[in-house]
């Protein structure tokens, strides 16, 4: 399945870069370095982020926790979503 249509990445190269040890990528940044491009819209990043997550959970490992600092997109995107008083 393709999940970024910007740069025709699959799921499957997703996922074989994903590969055990210090150098495994943490972030969807770090998936798009090892897969030699970058984000362009950014609308996979999700995607790519719940890929991540469920082979960390096949291979038995805890999901690193999202960003609480308020910097990344996502707490930006949920920050954006709730009503302002």
């Amino acid at each position: 399945m393709i999940v970024c249509s910007c740069n025709i990445l699959s799921d499957g190269d997703v996922k074989a870069c994903l590969k055990p040890g210090p150098e495994c990528p943490r972030t969807p940044a770090q998936v798009y370095r090892c897969l030699g491009c970058s984000p362009n819209c950014g609308r996979c990043a999700r995607t790519i982020r719940a890929i991540m997550d469920q082979a960390l959970i096949d291979a038995g490992v805890e999901p690193i926790a999202a960003c609480n600092r308020g910097c990344c997109p996502t707490a930006l995107e949920k920050a954006a979503a709730e009503p302002t008083l």
